[in-house]
Order: structure tokens, then C-alpha cells, then sequence
């Protein structure tokens, strides 16, 4: 077996353990003699050999005794010299002494003492007169020149006769000979000593081997170098054994950069088959022979081969190795470490290569970003060098290629597991810079890298020691409290996660957990929750590890509970429920034994928390139904003892009862503001026997019952959360409360609510908010019911909050500052929503008289509803609404188009969202339902379908409404993260608590469930409209169109497709782990196109998806839906990595919609503020997604807005109906900021551009600057103030560009296309003119808005002055320079009067510029001010250059 060195240091080894042996046989020696001198006999030489030494003064001994030097070796050396150079027989005494000396050494013994170091001898006692240490003899020998040869060759001669000897008491013979020759002042014949010493190395022993080349640097001369080097390589070719002596003896040689290429080269084929221990000095070797030029290559080259995953045993195999083999455990630990030890070398290396070369760490990140395949460890091991070294500031550019990588899938969470799970030895040195890692990933606004973050912090709790896993706690301590919501969410999931897989460990940390209770301010009631949940697991889990915290925990809470400021009364009420969570769960069976049944103290504590929580809310109606709602939670989520389980819910049916229920009796006595009736009755078949009702009415008037009718839904969730948990989800005890009335007050109160006083119209505003609550809370529990009769009393619910919303819309208008009950208990009651604002009220009102004039007498109550009602004849209330509703709709037209724009179902309570109850996610599947519509009804308006359960209009509308609120606050579509700041975040939140307990991926797979739901709801509107267009002869507003239906359709359009592109949008598609639902979900689309069995690849999924989503662009009812639509389809093109693919059909239908002109169900064309908004945003997707913007302005400023110059104000476009005098502000707009963004994007001019590339840019540029001519002229018909805005703020940007990107282009083309560069600049200065004049009218008109622009845009005409003159001069036409004097003018080019008096005062001006260096443009627009418009201070050329040439 080879033995191991570390990476050049086998020549300092060697030398050391020589030296080490020379000086103790010397110490050894020198003491002898001190003790015995008689015994050390001076050796009798009489050869010419003895004569000379002993002439020049060193003594031969024997008896193993060394020999003495009594003069300084140098002088030794010149005696030798000089008695052999006078001697008579010179020069055939160098013969006779040289074979005086091989007879001397011939014995081994005193050959041994000629190649120790002399001992100095003292004579007559002077110290000074010998050096302390001397050479060995014939190291002496080999400084005289003229010996030197033979000696070398007596030396090579007598070495075989060691090689296979073993050392001779310590002594390596061979390696002592080799150090003879080592550092000589001068070698006589260096090339006659390299080739001796490599044939020697081609038959000596490895060991042997390795001294010999390990010694060559220090041997040879620099003239030997590149020759040996040579010989080195071809000997690395064949025999791996020596490749660190050989790469530790490359390291120290001085070669040429090609010899170095060509040795690295070969030396990197051989890097597959290199042994482990002597892959460091192999990388290390590559690292340090790179020059800057081939710096990436190699480095590329390396990272390819290099195969970390090979050099340490996985796991499995470890373990069966330990199990196979009795003392295996030791032996695979040993091979482990040694491995790791390896790896940790390689490292090493690399980092110390990467810390002193730039461009070895510049290479590895270019190498790394550059790879497309999955990565392999030694790229993760790379990026965490380059952080923790920070050499050349690599740490940021190792951060962000670790998170590019991460956001393209490359590098996934596998190879983070491999990583720490096979080289945890080595990531332990990296510790801070993973630590930094994860904290920055956690961070982050881009949501795909988040997870990464937390894979960091897991994996190092679970691998490294208890210091790293102290770090990871304190860290995502400090995430969480630092309050930022995304980082939060993120930091409380990874602790309850390390919880769960290692309790013991976090138990040790509960301590630094706990103090996150200090910082409970800075989280929302989600966190607290979670947080909470953490503590109490560690607290009072099963285990109870972390059981010194307990005291703690009681202490807060009870502190939280009693305090009487509502925040911290409902923080302690959450903590209290969680608590009870934790000690009430179900302990898991435990092997041969009978279920473990809850200890009887730890029910004693439930027993008592759950008590002193009770008390202490139940004098406060909110803090009594925040702990329903808790409880209600904890029995959803958590799996109960049953003990604890009948504990809760043994009384809450009784309790119900008797607070909230009444039995159906003749009459109803009320003390309440308005009086009492029973409505919304579904079982009027069972009064006879006795019913019951909800008694909210007077629960409400009564304000000192104890009872408080906030406390109703939570009350009722509880309720029945116990009952589906004790009958597995059967609710026959509760069902009764789906269709039993309520005691409320006739509706019909609603039409005189102008004449009411403000106390009962709040109190009517109370009843309608409380009863919504009611049936919403109703749905939640009965929505997953299978049979057909609770369905449609669930229908039915939806039909009443459809239609008491209408109502209370009308109650709102007319009672302004009203601050509705609450309905979600967790947060601020406060702070957490937003009350509109009493202005809005007079607008509101009207819209609700018209909409329910509108309303058509055949049509159900439910304000556009199905008829299930009538089927069932159940709903009492609607009944009652009044025969008002009956007038045509043909009033529609005569209503304001902005009260048109409002009506939207539902929406007129957006800003009262926070006030109703929260609809769960399981609600979304009464979307099951088919959809009812006019199409569907006979003469008599009843469905022939009695059977089936369809969904109306109006409540098709509602669901929608809630699922897309729901999918955007739960899906993110972009990368940020929604940052909370202040209250942002309680905003956000508030109405979503049940929400936030299911994870984005829950919620995306709930959509893609729903999917096939979706598509038949969007084809049914699809083929409603198509069936209104083909029977109206293709218009929509024809007489058999129902308005309402309309609208209310139209609405669930443009929402189902919103709801499919909040979807699709979802950040988190884009992460690796969400491929397969993603493809699930195009899989439906496109499976609606048509059927495919095969498994189809994400491209094909794309295209059929989109060519679906495609076909519904004939039916599109509004502009709005249209926005939605091509926002859809540009979605799904961008989840195939290439949206280019879809770019002309993507034009081609943002054309089609501007082409077409959009009207009401009224019959009145579209307008107004959302209109413009979606024309605008349509009218950038065009322009981007077209082939030629440049063509596509031109087109649209050139035809379209030309057939409006001469048109009647109300007339539109014939090519572009959506064009118009109202919209071409808009038009406008949009086409000035896409051409200054265009002429951006073109190339700019290099000097290495070819002739034709030139041109094609000339030409570009030549057609932009038409289209800006064209754009800017069109201010002088249309001068409204909005567009001189927009020409003078992009007119300066297009300007900028030009100078830019322009100019430098026409400098090299002047020469050749003259004319052409001519042409353009006349263009140009027509444009620029415009400007100036628009300046001009700016002042006269002394508008803020527009005078802003001014500055900074004469500011751009003076440099496009100067610039062309350069241009000018740089082709030597400055005679083509001229200047002229340039008036100010208003738009029409009418002289500004002021003017004229300083006329004398004006500035000179050229038609490209002035002669003189100009004056400031600040200065003189401040004069001209001051002056009343005089004169400008430097505007715009007259005329355009001349070339006389």
C-alpha cells in the first residue's frame, strides 16, 4: 500500500526525519566521544585519499564514532583543491583519490559515517575557530568542482546496494544519498545528473521513487526544468502511484505556460482513476497551475470530473458493511473519517485557490450558473466556499446563483439532503455561511426560494452539533420576531416541524422559544396561534421534554387572560384553547398495552383551563365568541382525547338551546325598535307539529340578556364541529337549524328606511348583518351533505344572502357612519377593516332604487335567483318582497353611465367583507352545481329539472366572488411576498383565519379539484352568449335580452376567468415540486379540447390549453372580460418557458378586441374610467406581443386616428372602433410609451458593425423617428391637457433615446448614407419644434403639471443641438451649420405676443443648434417668466443642416 502524505510535503518529511537521524547519530556520537576518547580510534588511511583529508583537516574515524572537521568546511574545501590542483601527478591524482575513497567506502559502516555530518573539533579549546554544524564528508566532496562527476557516479553506484535494505537502525540509507545532492552551490553537468536520476526512478522501489522526484527541484538547476517536467509527465501517464511526488515536484518546478497547459492537461485526464488520499494535492495541483485565459475551461473541465458522490459510502451500504462484519463498526468508521478527511482536503484546496485568484472563484460561479443538468454535490460544497471565503466579493455572487438555481428547480432539496447527509464533517466548517444563506433565502421576496431557506435551517439542526443547533433556534427566533409576515410564517412552521421530528433536542432550546411571548405585539392572531401551538407541544406534549417551561406557560396565560385591554384578553384566550389542545391530545398506543387513557391530573388541568378561560369571556360578548370560534378550530383541527372531546361538547347542544332557540308559538311579543315576524322558513310542513326558530330579533333589541347574539354563529360552529366529530360527520341531531326561520322584522321595512330613525335604521342594519352570518355559518356546516332535499335548502340559504345582501345595500345607503357587528373575533376590532365612508351613500342609493325598479316581475326575489324557491314554496321572507320590482328595463338607459359601471352584484359591500363570516373552502362545491339560466325555463318559468339542483345566476356570482378573494389572498402570483407594513397585513388578513390554516398547495390542488367546474360554468357562459348573439343577429343589447341576466352572467364571465388566472398565476407553479399539479391542471383544460390517453409532455398540455381558452374570444360580453381573457392566455403561455411561441396569436387576439366595438345590454356604448383602464392595458399587450411595433403605431396614428379628424365627436374609428375622441388619450399614451420603450430596445451602433448592419439600424431608426413625427404633430388637432402631458413627458424620453442610441449611429453612417441621415434629422427637427412650441403653450397656460416637463425637456433639445453640430464636425460639415433665430409659439404657431418687446433681447439659435456656448435653461425660463413669456432662453433649430457637399 502506498502511505499517505499530505500535499507537498513529502519532501520536508523526508528531509526532516534525515536531519532528525543525522543530528541523533552526531549527538550520539559527540557524546561517546566526550566519555570515552581512548576508545575512538583515528582510522590509519594512508591512500592518498586519508593523506589529503587529513592534511586539509578532518580525521577518519571508526568504531562507529563520526568524523571530525577541524576547520571551517569551506577552507576544508579549498585545501582539498588546492593540494589536488599542485600536485605532480594532476590531474591523474583525482583518479587515485577518488578510488582512495571508494576503497574507504566500501565498508558500510564508514561509508554510513561519510554521509553523516562531521563532528567539529576544538583545537587548543577555541570555540570560534569550527562552525557549530558541518556537512557530511562527501556532501563536502561534492562542492569541489573538479570531484564532483565522480563522485556523483560513485555515489549512483553504491546506491542499489541499499534499495531493498531495510533502514539501519533508523538510518534510509538511499534517502540520506539523495540529500547529498540536494541545494549544491553548483552542479558541473546538470543534464548528465536529470537523466541518471530518472533512470534511477525507473528501477528503484516506490519509496525510493518518491524521494528521487520529490528531490528534483532542489536538485536541478532552472535550465532542467521543462525537461524534466517532460520526463515527469510521461512517467505520471504510468504509474498512478506517484502522482503526488510527481504534482509535488511540478508545484516546485519554474515551466514554460505551455509545458504547464500540457502537464495540467494530462494530469486532468488522469483524475478519474486518481486514489482518494491523493485526489487533494491532484485538485490542488490543477487549481494552482491556471493562468487567467483558461481559467473557466479548466475549472469547467474539473467540475465535470470531480465525483464527490463516489468518494464517501451512502449510507445503506455503510450499514449493511457494519452488519456483515464483526469488527466492521470500527473499520467503516475509520474508512469514513478518512474519506471525509479527503473530501475536507479537496475543499480545502479549492478554497484556498479560489481566496488568492479571482478568476479561479469568477470561473467556478460562471461554471456552476452555467450548468443546465441537476447539479452535483461539489457545486454546493463550491457555493458555500465561495460565501464563507468572500474572496473578490464572491458571497454575492455565490447568493445569486444559489437562488437562481434554486428558482430554475437545478437545485433541489434532494442534493441539499445528499449533501448534509453524506458530508456533514465537512458542511460543519461552513456552518456560518449556511447560516447566512438561510437567513437570506428566508428573507427574500421571491417566494420559490423561501422552502430552500428552510431546508437549510432543517437539515443543519439535524445534523450538525448542539452549538450549530442553538444557532438555527436563536435565528428563526429572530425571523419571527422581527414580524414580517412571509419570514414569520415560514420560521414558525420550521420550529413546529423540529418539534415533531426532534422533541428531545428542541426541548433543550424552549427556553430561547419562550421569548418570542415577548415580541407577541408584531404578529397576527395566525401566528400567535401557531406560536402557541409550539410551545405547548414542548410544554405539555406527551413526552413533556420540555416541562421546565410549564410554570411559564400558566403564568402568561392566566396574565393574558385577566388583563382587561381586548388585544391581550384574546391573546390569552387562543393560548389558553392551544394549550388545551396539547394536553387533551390523544396519546398513540404504545406497544403490548392497552390505549393510553388521559393521567387524571392532566384532566384536572383541561378541566380547570377550560373553566377559567369560560369565565373570564363570558361577560364580554367578543372575547365569548372568540373562545367559540377557538374552540370550534381545536375540535376541527386537533384529534382529542375523548374525554377531553365529551367534556366539550357535553353541554353545547343543551346550551344552544336554551340560548338561541324558541319554540314556533301564535304570537312573538318583542320589546325590540321595529316589530316581530318569523321569515325564511324551509320547513313549513312541520309547523303543525311544533317548530322552532332562531330568536335573534330579540336577543338583539334586549341588550342585557346574558345572551348576546354575536356569540350566534360562532356558538353554532362549535355546535356542529362537535357533532360531525362525535357521529362521523352526520349532522341528523342539528339539522333542523338549516331550515328553521328566524324571528326578524318585515322586509318590507326596507322601502320606507328613509323615514325611519337613525336608531332602528342601525338596528335594522344589525338584524340584516347578524341573519347573513346566520346563513353563511348555515352553509359551512351543511354544504357536504349528499341528499337532494338538504341541497337545495342549502341553495336556497344562498338564494336569502343573495338577496338580504340587495337589501342591506339599501339600509347602508341611507345610514351613513354605521359600524356594523363583528364577525371575526381574532383581530383588531378597530384597526383590522375598513368602514366606507358615509360620501359614498347619496351614490349608492340610487343605484339600489334602480336596480330594483329594474328587477323583472317574472323573475324570482332573489334579485335574479333561480326559481327553486317557487318549486319548494319555502321561502317565506322572499315572498314579501314588494310588487315595485315590475317596472321594464328599458329605464336602464336613462340611469348614469358611472351608476351602469357600479352594478356588479354584490360588489357594493366590498368594503363590509370583514363583517360577515368567513365561507370555508368546502362551500366551493355547491359549484357542483349546474348553472340555471332563462334558457332552462318553460313559458311558465319553471324548470322541467325539478330533480337537480342548479345554481342562479346571482348565486353562481356570489360563490365566484369568494373563491377568487380566496385564491388571491392564498396563491401569490407574483414574487414578492405580501410585506406587511403597519396594518397592511391585519387588512390583508382579517376574514381569512380559517383560510390561513391550509397551505397554498392545499388551496392550488382545491382548484384544479374544481377545475372541471369551472370549465363547464365558463362553456355555459360561453354558449348563453353565443345563443343571445346568434338570436339577435349577433348584437347583444337585441329586445329578447334580459338586462339582469346579462350582468349578473356577464359579472361570472370575467370572474371565472380571473379565478383560472389568479390560478395559474400561483408563484408556487413555478417551483420543481408543483410540476405534476401543474400539469394536472392544464391536463383539464386540454382535455376539454379534446381526449388524449398518451402521457403528454408540458409543451403539448400548454398548446391545447391555450387553443381552448382561445375558443371563448367570440363571446366575450365587455372589454373587461377581454382584458381577462388575453391576461389568461399570456399566463398560461409563460408557464412553458416559451411565451414567444404564442406572441403573434396573442396579438392577433388583443387586436380583435381592440377592433371591436363594445356595448351594453342597454345598447349604449362602454366608457368610463375601468373602461379606459383595461383599452389601455389591451392596447400594451398588442403593442408588445406584435411583431413590428414600429408598424403597428403607425398603422394605428396613421389610419385610425386619421379617420377621427374630420369624424362628429361621438363617431369612432371604422378600423379601430374602440378608438374614439374619449379614448384617444388613452390611445395616445399607450403608443408613446411602447415606441419609447421600442426604440430602447435597438442596438446600439458598435464600431465593428458591418455595412448592412448599419443600414437595417438607420432604417429602424428612420421609422421610429416617422412614427414619433406622426405622434407629435397629432397635439395640434387633439389638445386636450392630458395629451400635451404625455407628449411632453414621453417626447423627452424618445429624445433621450435618440441621443443615446441615435446620434452614435448616425456619426459612422453620415459618409455614407447622407441623404438618409438628412432626412431623418429634418424629421427629427420638425418633431423637436412641436416641442418647443408645446414649452411655450405650457407657460401661457401656467399649468404645474405641464411646466414640470418643461425644464428637463429644453434641457434635451439644447444636447440634440449640440449633438448633431458634433456629428457635424466629426465628418467635416460644419459649413452645413447654420443658425437662425426661433421665436416662441403657442400650439397653433402663433408668435407669443411678450415676446415682441424684447425682441431685441432674443437668442440666437441654430436650425441644429447655437453657435455660442447657451445659458442656462433654468436661468432663462425664470426670466421669461418674470418677463411675461419675453423670449426662450434656447429652444429649438429653425431650420434643418444643409450639407453643401
Amino acid at each position: 500500500m502506498m502511505r499517505k502524505k499530505r500535499p507537498g510535503s513529502s519532501v520536508d518529511k523526508g528531509e526532516s526525519a534525515a536531519t532528525h537521524d543525522i543530528s541523533s547519530k552526531s549527538k550520539k556520537s559527540r557524546a561517546s566521544s566526550r566519555l570515552s576518547k581512548a576508545a575512538v580510534q583515528e582510522e590509519s588511511n594512508d591512500s592518498v585519499f586519508g593523506v589529503f583529508l587529513r592534511e586539509a583537516g578532518v580525521s577518519l574515524r571508526q568504531g562507529g564514532a563520526s568524523n571530525e572537521i577541524a576547520v571551517d568546511q569551506v577552507v576544508f574545501q579549498k585545501r582539498i583543491q588546492q593540494q589536488l590542483l599542485k600536485s605532480q601527478r594532476y590531474p591523474g591524482i583525482i583518479q587515485e583519490f577518488v578510488t582512495g575513497m571508494e576503497s574507504y567506502i566500501e565498508d558500510p559502516e564508514k561509508f554510513r559515517n561519510c554521509l553523516l555530518p562531521c563532528v567539529p573539533r576544538l583545537p587548543d579549546g577555541d570555540p570560534s575557530s569550527v562552525s557549530s554544524f558541518q556537512e557530511s564528508l562527501l556532501r563536502m566532496l561534492l562542492g569541489i568542482e573538479m570531484l564532483q562527476t565522480l563522485i556523483i557516479n560513485v555515489l549512483f553506484e553504491k546506491l542499489p546496494e541499499f534499495m531493498f535494505n531495510s533502514a539501519d537502525d533508523g538510518l534510509n540509507i538511499p534517502h540520506v544519498i539523495i540529500n547529498q545532492f540536494k541545494w549544491l552551490d553548483r552542479v558541473k553537468d546538470s543534464t548528465e545528473l536529470s537523466a541518471k536520476l530518472m533512470q534511477l526512478v525507473s528501477v528503484a522501489p516506490v519509496e525510493i521513487q518518491r524521494d528521487i522526484i520529490t528531490s528534483l527541484p532542489e536538485i536541478l538547476e532552472d535550465s532542467q526544468h521543462n525537461d524534466i517536467a517532460k520526463d515527469l509527465n510521461a512517467l505520471l501517464q504510468e504509474n498512478t502511484q506517484l502522482t503526488v511526488p510527481i504534482l509535488d515536484a511540478l508545484s516546485s518546478l519554474n515551466l514554460s505556460a505551455s509545458l504547464l497547459t500540457e502537464v495540467r492537461t494530462a494530469v486532468m485526464a488522469t483524475l478519474a482513476a486518481v486514489q482518494l488520499e491523493d485526489l487533494p494535492v491532484v485538485v490542488k495541483f490543477i487549481l494552482h497551475s491556471i493562468s487567467g485565459p483558461d481559467a473557466y475551461e479548466v475549472v469547467n473541465d474539473l467540475r465535470k470530473k470531480l465525483e464527490l458522490e463516489l468518494c464517501v459510502l451512502p449510507p445503506v451500504l455503510l450499514a449493511s458493511q457494519i452488519r456483515i462484519k464483526s469488527k466492521g463498526a470500527a473499520m467503516s468508521s475509520a474508512s469514513s473519517s478518512s474519506s471525509q478527511d479527503s473530501v475536507s482536503l479537496v475543499l480545502d484546496g479549492i478554497k484556498s485557490a479560489v481566496r488568492f485568484q479571482k478568476t479561479i472563484s469568477e470561473a467556478w460561479l460562471k461554471a456552476i450558473e452555467n450548468v443546465d443538468e441537476d447539479h452535483k454535490v461539489i457545486d454546493l460544497l463550491v457555493l458555500f466556499i465561495l460565501h464563507s471565503t468572500n474572496a473578490n466579493n464572491s458571497r454575492r455572487g455565490a447568493e445569486r446563483v444559489l437562488k437562481l438555481k434554486v428558482r430554475m428547480g437545478q437545485i433541489q432539496e434532494t442534493l441539499l439532503q445528499k449533501t448534509f447527509r453524506g458530508y456533514a464533517q465537512v458542511m460543519r466548517g461552513y456552518f456560518p455561511s449556511i447560516l447566512s444563506l438561510a437567513q437570506s433565502l428566508l428573507r427574500s421576496i421571491d417566494s420559490c426560494v423561501v422552502p430552500f431557506g428552510g431546508q437549510l435551517y432543517r437539515h443543519s439542526f439535524t445534523a450538525f452539533d448542539t452549538y450549530c443547533q442553538q444557532e438555527v433556534v436563536g435565528s428563526l427566533v429572530t425571523h419571527v420576531c422581527s414580524g414580517v409576515g412571509g419570514e414569520v410564517d415560514v420560521a414558525l412552521e420550521l420550529l413546529c416541524g423540529l418539534v415533531t421530528e426532534k422533541p428531545s433536542e428542541m426541548a433543550l432550546y424552549a427556553v430561547f422559544v419562550k421569548g418570542i411571548l415577548d415580541y407577541m405585539d408584531n404578529l397576527s392572531p395566525h401566528h400567535i396561534r401557531r406560536l402557541f401551538h409550539l410551545l405547548s407541544s414542548l410544554a405539555f406534549g406527551q413526552e413533556q421534554q420540555g416541562a421546565h417551561i410549564q410554570d411559564d406557560m400558566h403564568i402568561v396565560i392566566r396574565k393574558q387572560l385577566s388583563s382587561t385591554v381586548p388585544k391581550y384578553k384574546r391573546i390569552g384566550i387562543i393560548g389558553a384553547v392551544m394549550v388545551v389542545g396539547s394536553m387533551g391530545a390523544l396519546r398513540p398506543k404504545v406497544e403490548d398495552s392497552q390505549e393510553e387513557i388521559l393521567p387524571p391530573e392532566t384532566y384536572r388541568q383541561v378541566t380547570a383551563l377550560l373553566e377559567l378561560v369560560k369565565s373570564c369571556s363570558e361577560s364580554i360578548p367578543e372575547a365569548a365568541a372568540l373562545y367559540y370560534d377557538e374552540m370550534a378550530n381545536l375540535v376541527l383541527t386537533c384529534n382529542l382525547d375523548p374525554t377531553v372531546q365529551e367534556l366539550i361538547g357535553k353541554s353545547v347542544l343543551d346550551d344552544f338551546q336554551e340560548d338561541f332557540v324558541v319554540d314556533l308559538g301564535p304570537e312573538i311579543s318583542s320589546s325590540s325598535l321595529l316589530p316581530a315576524c318569523v321569515l325564511y322558513n324551509l320547513d313549513e310542513d312541520d309547523e303543525s307539529q311544533g317548530g322552532i326558530a332562531i330568536n335573534l330579533l330579540p336577543l338583539l333589541a334586549d341588550g342585557h340578556k346574558r345572551v348576546s347574539p354575536l356569540c350566534l354563529s360562532p356558538f353554532f360552529r362549535l355546535l356542529r364541529l362537535c357533532e360531525e366529530k362525535e357521529h362521523q360527520g352526520d349532522l341528523e341531531e342539528v339539522d333542523a337549524l338549516l331550515g328553521c326561520p328566524l324571528v326578524l322584522t318585515h322586509m318590507d321595512v326596507i322601502e320606507k328606511v328613509e323615514s325611519l330613525s337613525k336608531a332602528e335604521r342601525e338596528f335594522l342594519c344589525m338584524l340584516l348583518f347578524h341573519t347573513i352570518n346566520w346563513f353563511r355559518e348555515v352553509i359551512n356546516a351543511f354544504c357536504r351533505q349528499k341528499e337532494t332535499e338538504m341541497k337545495i335548502k342549502v341553495m336556497t340559504r344562498l338564494q336569502n344572502i343573495t338577496y338580504l345582501q340587495s337589501l342591506l345595500e339599501k339600509a347602508l345607503a341611507a345610514t351613513p357612519g354605521f359600524i356594523p357587528p363583528l364577525a371575526n373575533f381574532d383581530g383588531e376590532s378597530s384597526e383590522g377593516v375598513t368602514v366606507p365612508a358615509a360620501s359614498t351613500a347619496p351614490q349608492s342609493k340610487p343605484k339600489k332604487e334602480r336596480k330594483k325598479r329594474k328587477a323583472p316581475a317574472k323573475t324570482s326575489p332573489g334579485n335574479g335567483s333561480s326559481q327553486l324557491e317557487e318549486g319548494t314554496e319555502a321561502d317565506e321572507g322572499l315572498q314579501e318582497q314588494p310588487e315595485k320590482e315590475k317596472d321594464a328595463p328599458e329605464k336602464e338607459k336613462e340611469q348614469p353611465e358611472k351608476e351602469k359601471e357600479a352594478r356588479h352584484g354584490v360588489s357594493g359591500l366590498a368594503g363590509y367583507r370583514p363583517f360577515f363570516r368567513e365561507l370555508d373552502v368546502e362551500v366551493l362545491s355547491v359549484l357542483q352545481c349546474g348553472l340555471l339560466s332563462r334558457s332552462l325555463l318553460d313559458s311558465e318559468q319553471h324548470t322541467n329539472a325539478r330533480e337537480e339542483v342548479l345554481l342562479g345566476p346571482a348565486e353562481l356570482l356570489f360563490l365566484l366572488e369568494d373563491m377568487l378573494r380566496k385564491l388571491e389572498f392564498s396563491l401569490p402570483a407574483s414574487l414578492a411576498k405580501r410585506t406587511p407594513f403597519l396594518k397592511v397585513k391585519t387588512d390583508k388578513s382579517v376574514g381569512f383565519s380559517h383560510l390561513q390554516q391550509r397551505s397554498s398547495k392545499e388551496i392550488a390542488g382545491c382548484c384544479v379539484e374544481l377545475l372541471p367546474t369551472l370549465c363547464s360554468h365558463l362553456e355555459n357562459c360561453h354558449n348563453h352568449f353565443q345563443t343571445l348573439l346568434s338570436n339577435n343577429d349577433g348584437v347583444v343589447d337585441g329586445p329578447s335580452t334580459d338586462v339582469q341576466e346579462h350582468q349578473l352572467l356577464s359579472s361570472a364571465y370575467r370572474l371565472l376567468l380571473q379565478i383560472l388566472n389568479t390560478t395559474f398565476s400561483w408563484s408556487g407553479f413555478s417551483q420543481p415540486g408543483q410540476r405534476s399539479l401543474l400539469k394536472s391542471a392544464l391536463g383539464v383544460l386540454s382535455g376539454r379540447l379534446k381526449e388524449v390517453s398518451t402521457e403528454r409532455t408540458l409543451e403539448q398540455l400548454i398548446k391545447d390549453s391555450f387553443q381552448y381558452l382561445l375558443n371563448f374570444r367570440s363571446t366575450v360580453p365587455c372589454l373587461s372580460t377581454a382584458l381577462c381573457l388575453s391576461r389568461l392566455l399570456s399566463t398560461v403561455a409563460e408557464r412553458g418557458g416559451n411565451p414567444t411561441a404564442f406572441r403573434e396569436q396573442t396579438a392577433s387576439l388583443a387586436r380583435r378586441f381592440l377592433g371591436q366595438e363594445w356595448v351594453t345590454a342597454g345598447g349604449e356604448r362602454e366608457r368610463g374610467t375601468k373602461f379606459n383602464e383595461g383599452l389601455k392595458t389591451l392596447l400594451s399587450i398588442y403593442l408588445e406581443h406584435t411583431d413590428d411595433v414600429l408598424k403597428a403605431v403607425e398603422e394605428i396614428a396613421g389610419e385610425g386616428i386619421a379617420e377621427l379628424i374630420d369624424a362628429a365627436k361621438d363617431d369612432v374609428s371604422k378600423t379601430w372602433p374602440t378608438l374614439s375622441r374619449l379614448t384617444f388619450v388613452v390611445f395616445y399614451k399607450g403608443m408613446m410609451t411602447e415606441l419609447e420603450k421600442a426604440v430602447r430596445k435597438i442596438p446600439a451602433c458598435k464600431n465593428s458593425d458591418s455595412t448592412e448592419a448599419q443600414s437595417e439600424k438607420l432604417l429602424t431608426w428612420n421609422l421610429a423617428v416617422r412614427d414619433f413625427h406622426l405622434l407629435v404633430n397629432l397635439v395640434q388637432v387633439f389638445d386636450s391637457r392630458g395629451v400635451v402631458n404625455v407628449c411632453l413627458k414621453y417626447g423627452r424620453l424618445f429624445l433621450e433615446s435618440f441621443l443615446k442610441l441615435g446620434m452614435p449611429l448616425l456619426d459612422y453612417s453620415f459618409k455614407r448614407h447622407k441623404e438618409d441621415v438628412q432626412g431623418l434629422l429634418k424629421t427629427m427637427q420638425l418633431s423637436t419644434r412641436k416641442l418647443h412650441h408645446m414649452c411655450g403653450h405650457s407657460k401661457i397656460r401656467q399649468d404645474a403639471t405641464l411646466t414640470n416637463h418643461v425644464p428637463a425637456l429644453k434641457r434635451s433639445l439644447e444636447l440634440f443641438v449640440y449633438r448633431v453640430k458634433a456629428m457635424l464636425l466629426m465628418n467635416n460639415c460644419q459649413e452645413a451649420f447654420w443658425m437662425g433665430n426661433l421665436k416662441n409659439r403657442d400650439l397653433k404657431g402663433e408668435e407669443i405676443l411678450s415676446q415682441r418687446a424684447e425682441g431685441s433681447e432674443e437668442e440666437e439659435e441654430e436650425e441644429e443648434g447655437p453657435e455660442n456656448p447657451p445659458r442656462q435653461p433654468a436661468e432663462d425660463e425664470d426670466a421669461e417668466s418674470d418677463a411675461g413669456e419675453g423670449k426662450n432662453g434656447l429652444g429649438e433649430e429653425d431650420e434643418e443642416d444643409e450639407d453643401s457637399d
